[in-house]
């Protein structure tokens, strides 16, 4: 993968790759099969570990020279200490999770600045679907029919801002999309995808 070809990769990286810092030291969550971080490593001169369960996937890091390892997000990142991120990565993935709230709290513990991206559940097409239809949606970034989906918490941007602050973070800067393209114009209803930038508060002053 290079540069070129990362908005047709995924329309989310290429506006997450402006927010990486040269030579970062970076933790990517539900990491598949390594393409972001070899993107990272090669154009960013960044390092860090994957962290994937599935086992099909973790022989294709490896191939791609990625420090890879095998772990089940439930069960929180016990093998990182506090504050060892730069930036944690939690992109496509917070979705999938049964327990959502302990590890983003994990994720504010290890990361001093985390990207999480996720579906909006609140876009107009899906609601209109559910209302008009009584059907669950299926689309680009829920693409699966409710019987066999991985997706297990369907968020709107509204929840997750309400999370993000009660774990721990402020957020930096925010993203949404439709298709690519970046949606302006009432986001929280008219965008499909929400992308967040997170940056851990700072600790209050002990009196």
């Amino acid at each position: 993968m290079n540069a070129p070809s990362l908005k047709k990769f995924r329309t989310d990286l290429e506006f997450i790759a402006e927010w990486v810092k040269d030579n970062a030291y970076v933790l990517d969550l539900g990491c598949g099969s390594g393409a972001w971080m070899e993107y990272l490593q090669a154009t960013k001169g960044c390092t860090g570990y994957g962290v994937e369960i599935d086992d099909l996937k973790i022989p294709p890091c490896i191939r791609r020279g990625v420090n890879v390892i095998q772990h089940d997000l439930e069960q929180g990142l016990p093998y990182f200490q506090n504050d060892t991120f730069d930036t944690v990565f939690c992109l496509l993935a917070l979705q999938m999770l049964k327990n959502v709230e302990p590890l983003m709290k994990e994720i504010a513990r290890v990361g001093k600045e985390a990207v999480v991206s996720f579906p909006n559940f609140a876009y107009w097409r899906n609601l209109e679907t559910l209302n008009k239809d009584c059907r669950m949606p299926v689309s680009e970034e829920l693409p699966y029919e409710w019987y066999n989906s991985p997706n297990l918490r369907f968020a709107t941007m509204h929840d997750f801002e309400e999370l993000a602050d009660r774990v721990g973070f402020e957020i930096l800067d925010r993203v949404v999309l439709h298709e690519g393209e970046v949606v302006t114009d009432n986001p929280y209803r008219n965008g499909s995808l929400a992308v967040y930038r997170l940056q851990k508060k700072a600790a209050a002053p002990i009196r």
